[in-house]
Formats: C-alpha cells, structure tokens, sequence
C-alpha cells in the first residue's frame, strides 16, 4: 500500500462502513483491557485510546509491577503489545471476524501473562453481540483505516492546540471507543446535574460519571456527514447555546443530536483547513463559556505566554 501523504485526506463513510464496525467492535475489546487494569481516573480517562505515529495506542497500562501497551499500528497492520520485560506479540489486521480477533488478543495477552478480565459484550452498540459469538463484523479495508488514522491526525492535532489554550480542568485529546469519536472536553470547575443516561447497553451510571461536571466537549467522529464530522456541544445546554453566532457556514446545530455539526469535507476542501476548525471550536467554545457564564479570565491562557523566554 501506497501511503497517502495529503494530509486532510478524503474518506467517503459510506465506502468503509462495514470495516468501520469492525474496527470499532476492535478497539472496543482493547480499551476494555485497558479498562480491567488501569485505576479509575474521572470521566473515564483512563479507559481512552489516543492518536499514535502509527495508529492508536493504549499507552503505558499497569500490570501488577510490570507495565504493558497495546497499539494499533495501521502502517503495518498489526496490533502490537509490549511488556516491559521486553517481551512482545503481535496480531495481524487483515479481515476476519470479531470473534477471531477477540480470540487472538486475548491468546496474545496469555501468553504474555497478562490476564485480560473484560466484560465480554460491546457498550453504546445495539445489538451488543458478545465479542466471542460476532462472526457478523470481519471486515479489514487497509486503505480506508489507514485514511481514518490520517483524519484522526489532523484532527488530534488541531484539537491538541485547542486544547492549548485552556488553563482550567481539560481532558487530553482521547479516543472513546464507545462512540469510536476523538474528544478534548473542558469544564467550568462547576457540578452538573445527574446526567439521564440513556446510551445503549451502558448503564447509566457510566454517563452519570462521564458528565458529573459542567462542560464544553468537542471531537471528531467517523459519521454526521459524508466523510464524518467534527461535533461541539455543552453538558448542560446553557440556554441560548443553540441560537449562538457559529462558524464557518457550513457548521449548524443539530436538534436532532443536541450539538453543533460541520462536515470533514467543509474543513478538508477549506483554503485554510486549520483555521477554519480551529475557529469551528473557538466560536462553539464560547457558546458555552459565554451563556453558561464561565469565569473565562481564570480559564484561559495564550499558549505562547513564555516564548519570549525560550
């Protein structure tokens, strides 16, 4: 495979669907590892994935005294675990089932010594075929993950300098593979109310922690328009949120979802891709911060504040 080197590349959803929930039911079963092992950390942090050189990766997961890491590595393609005692496995990325990926991991990780307690069925799916018994999704598009890898680049970059520019409580920017969406979520430093839940096969409680604080969220996900969407919306909707002044024009507010919505196409085909998304979350941002009354002056910093230092 010829690797791409544009670097907001075109990816149609409807041409990678089926391997798009393949890949999803897989990084499902890797984030729940990471989830068996890693210590609770609020909102679920520790459960995330994040944009690697190659892939995605778990990063550094505690295991008893040892640590280890899982990566997906969509170049060569092949999921890549490594123990700290510096032995490895790998499992190739080719078309097969879920339930023959589940199988091979988890033999992986045995074999590593690496017990991998997960729940055994997919969460925020329906239906959630346990991962053992789903023959149904065993479809592996090399060039179509390679291309979402490369949006997700782009995206964790921009979204990375973003993120930059707030000096409050913010989250990295992580991969949920619950939603199988890229996030960088940041919070006023007040309480919100209960969330209601509702999201399928997830108990309620998992949202009721994920949005325990008011908050701005932003990311990018794999749908919501031809060749996906990067999204914005606030936890709770501040009133007046919706009929903000957004841009570019192509952004618009989604009743249907509660949040903001603008197209990958509209930032890829932009003369000035990084401005355009840039501005996309700036202007959702302060949707939130501006009708929820943030206290914006303890929040925000320029990133560039010691430049003239270095």
């Amino acid at each position: 495979m010829a690797l791409t080197t544009e670097a907001w590349p075109r990816l149609r959803v409807a041409d990678w669907a089926d391997t798009r929930e393949t890949l999803h039911m897989w990084t499902q079963i890797v984030g729940k590892v990471r989830l068996a092992h890693a210590p609770m950390v609020n909102h679920w942090w520790q459960v995330t994935l994040y944009v690697s050189p190659r892939g995605l990766t778990t990063s550094a997961i505690p295991c008893g005294t040892r640590a280890f890491d899982i990566e997906f590595d969509f170049i060569d393609h092949r999921l890549g675990i490594r123990s700290s005692d510096g032995a490895t496995r790998h499992v190739k990325l080719e078309p097969k089932s879920v339930a023959r990926f589940h199988d091979e991991t988890m033999r992986a990780l045995g074999e590593l010594g690496i017990e991998a307690p997960i729940k055994p069925r997919p969460n925020e799916v329906e239906p959630a075929i346990p991962f053992a018994e789903d023959d149904q999704h065993a479809s592996y598009d090399p060039d179509a993950v390679h291309l979402f890898w490369r949006q997700l680049l782009q995206a964790n970059r921009v979204m990375g300098d973003f993120r930059s520019r707030f000096v409050g409580k913010v989250s990295p920017v992580h991969f949920f593979w619950g939603a199988m969406d890229l996030a960088c979520t940041r919070f006023s430093g007040r309480p919100a109310p209960p969330h209601p839940g509702g999201a399928p096969n997830c108990g309620d409680w998992v949202m009721v922690e994920g949005y325990s604080q008011e908050l701005s969220s932003c990311g990018f996900w794999p749908g919501g328009g031809d060749e996906g969407a990067f999204y914005a919306y606030a936890y709770p909707e501040p009133d007046g949120f919706a009929a903000h002044d957004i841009s570019p024009a192509d952004a618009y507010y989604s009743r249907e979802n509660g949040q903001y919505l603008l197209p990958y196409e509209a930032v890829r085909a932009a003369d000035d891709p990084d401005g355009v998304l840039m501005g996309f979350l700036q202007c959702t941002y302060e949707a939130a911060a501006v009708h929820g009354d943030w206290d914006r002056a303890a929040l925000e910093d320029d990133p560039g504040r010691w430049d003239h230092h270095r």
